[in-house]
């Protein structure tokens, strides 16, 4: 009798709630009942309300049951759980799951479905198409295809990717690197995580590919310390892929050298900044550099750098394999192809959805996250990390895509999403936002080190307020605060600071004190 597969996640947040009690449970259950299994342990397919999810190959696909706690795998076996069979978590066949059937995954295609550090999987799985099409072709050719594509930065500017390389390219150098920020501090984000743990070989390709376009021949992987699974599994895909020629001094015989280091930071939320996170490559404290010269310029020591987050790095291999026009034709507008969105806060169904630019807000939050959580309305949902505005309902139907948040002062950021029921304190929030920048910030700025202090001191006052009057002085002068640190800092972490706490001060004036006009109230 054949053993039945059976997958199990690896993903640090399945693990986190119970994975590995589950896969021993089913290894110990299933010797005891002389069951033959082979159990994959997989990346996750990002439906976190339903993890640890366990998957069972039959000959109709692959089936799905979860949440799984170690003491439902009796039942689960008794059930037939090897054959597909009925069970109260039961899920029915995976991809028919109404939360991944209605996704467009083109950057998570693999997610959940092959096991993350076997090559014969991700080769099977159309991995290493891209990096053969562009080794292929010239390095201008790969710039082109990448700037046809469309495709922008993930990591919150949305800066046109291929412009970054090109510049690289352009720039003479003996040395050049491509540096990948995998620092991923934003509140309610994981995608880049969910991409080391479960589909490394998709993030080496991709950086493979940006260091033939741009002439580099070093990379590295800036890893933030929180994720010591991400930098495991990394570290043991770069090994893999270097064995089979898929990184080295002769790249499947090509003659072009690449090869990728993997780097732990030091737990500093202003290293997600580019070149903060070089100075930390390069051993230093992590301080934001001034600009120019632009990194693409004169980056990791002094030299022309390629600088992309892991969502842009993955999204390239299938830019290469099925040409341009393929990912172009998902989006809207100027914003390209599909935003790994995720889900968090106070809704039911959390998790990781992938879709084309152009979806709501709204649809994210009732369809795929079923609510809130607690019951209760859902109040504000801020939308790209700690320094993304708190957006109010009135604004849930607007297109998710760079240019249609530009508008009304909304960033999508790196598609975080997080969500506030209506017992949320706004003020309370808006003043965590000014309180996490002077923890956070390098420090080499005045507008950021000592707006975002002053920022929690007159929040506090305006919250303590004795009148009215007194409240209206507090918040001109928080506003004149803002302005300043909006249009006075180094890098984002300052200028981004008081988006947070405008928009909770315009959009929940309540919160502060403030009739719905915004004048202090008696």
């Amino acid at each position: 009798m054949n053993a039945v597969t059976v997958f199990v996640p690896r993903d640090s947040a399945a693990r986190a709630l119970g994975a590995d009690a589950v896969a021993q449970a089913l290894r110990d259950e299933c010797a005891r009942r002389g069951l033959g299994i082979d159990l994959v342990r997989n990346g996750s397919r990002g439906l976190y309300w339903l993890e640890p999810m366990v998957e069972v190959a039959t000959a109709d696909g692959r089936v799905a049951y979860g949440p799984v706690q170690p003491a439902d795998v009796p039942g689960l076996l008794d059930s037939g759980l090897l054959q597909g069979g009925g069970h109260a978590l039961c899920q029915g066949p995976t991809e028919s799951i109404d939360y991944l059937a209605r996704q467009q995954r083109l950057c998570f295609a693999r997610m959940g479905i092959t096991d993350p550090l076997s090559l014969a999987d991700y080769q099977a799985h159309e991995g290493w198409s891209g990096l053969r099409a562009a080794l292929a072709l010239q390095p201008q050719q790969i710039v082109e295809q990448v700037m046809e594509s469309g495709l922008r930065g993930r990591g919150g500017a949305a800066f046109p990717t291929a412009i970054k390389w090109r510049t690289v390219l352009n720039t003479p150098s003996p040395q050049k690197y491509v540096v990948c920020n995998a620092d991923e501090g934003d509140s309610g984000t994981y995608s880049d995580r969910m991409v080391m743990e479960g589909d490394p070989f998709m993030l080496i390709e991709g950086m493979t590919i940006a260091a033939l376009a741009s002439g580099a021949t070093r990379g590295y992987v800036y890893i933030r310390s929180e994720y010591p699974d991400a930098m495991a599994v990394m570290q043991q895909a770069l090994a893999s892929a270097r064995h089979a020629g898929f990184l080295g001094p002769d790249i499947l015989g090509s003659g072009r050298g690449f090869d990728i280091e993997a780097r732990l930071g030091a737990g500093s939320y202003v290293c997600g900044e580019e070149t903060a996170m070089l100075d930390s490559l390069e051993g230093k404290r992590g301080v934001v550099r001034a600009k120019p010269p632009l990194p693409a310029v004169s980056g990791l020591f002094g030299q022309p750098t390629v600088i992309n987050n892991v969502i842009s790095f993955a999204s390239v291999p299938l830019i290469l394999a099925r040409g341009a026009a393929f990912y172009r034709d998902y989006g809207v507008g100027r914003s390209r192809g599909t935003l790994p969105l995720q889900l968090a806060g106070n809704v039911k169904r959390p998790g990781l959805v992938e879709l084309a630019f152009g979806a709501s807000l709204r649809d994210l939050l009732f369809d795929f996250g079923g609510g809130s959580a607690s019951g209760r309305p859902i109040k504000a949902v801020q939308v790209g990390g700690p320094l993304g505005t708190y957006i109010p309902e009135s604004r849930w139907d607007v297109p998710l895509d760079y240019e249609a948040y530009a508008a009304f002062g909304g960033v999508l950021g790196h598609g975080g999403i997080v969500a506030h029921d209506d017992s949320a304190d706004m003020a309370a929030l808006a003043r965590y936002a000014m309180e996490f920048c002077a923890i956070e910030s390098c420090g080499k700025c005045t507008p950021c080190r000592i707006g975002s202090t002053r920022g929690v001191e007159v929040i506090d006052r305006i919250t303590g307020a004795a009148d009215a009057a007194q409240r209206a002085q507090q918040v001109h002068l928080l506003r004149d605060l803002c302005d300043t640190m909006v249009h006075g800092s180094l890098c984002a972490m300052g200028g981004m600071t008081p988006y947070p706490v405008l928009s909770a001060l315009d959009h929940y004036p309540q919160d502060f004190g403030l009739d719905p006009a915004g004048a202090a109230a008696a």
